[in-house]
């Protein structure tokens, strides 16, 4: 049987199937772009606001990818899930990396990642869309 700690009162559950499947997507995008040659500036980052998946810096400037990824298409591809709500907070977000950074010279482009995984956790597609929002 498996042991769960307390942690200030409350369990701590193991990582749930859908974070695991978020974090192997994130790494395969993250690997995606440095085989593109693309400089990896930060992941994950957070602020108050939401957390950035990946930042990356590439000949056309600094660049906010919002991965998505999914075991299957039945309910459509993860780069249609990015609606107005998550494309608005992405926006607030880079603005506040770019004045945390003081990369304002910097063009900015905001890209998502679709990751699309086998049961077996291996990729079967990946679809970058640049300028998507």
């Amino acid at each position: 049987m498996m042991q769960v700690k307390r942690q200030q009162g409350r369990e701590r559950r193991p990582l749930d199937r859908r974070k695991e499947t978020g974090r192997i997507g994130e790494e395969i995008a993250r690997r995606f772009l440095e085989n593109k040659g693309w400089h990896i500036l930060d992941t994950n980052w957070a602020s108050r606001l939401g957390e950035l998946d990946i930042i990356a810096q590439c000949e056309a400037g600094l660049v906010i990818v919002e991965v998505r990824t999914t075991r299957g298409s039945r309910f459509g591809y993860g780069f249609q899930s990015v609606g107005m709500q998550k494309q608005q907070q992405v926006r607030k977000l880079a603005l506040q990396y770019v004045q945390s950074r003081r990369l304002f010279h910097l063009p900015l482009r905001l890209d998502v990642i679709s990751v699309l995984l086998s049961s077996e956790d291996t990729p079967i597609r990946v679809d970058h869309i640049e300028g998507a929002f």
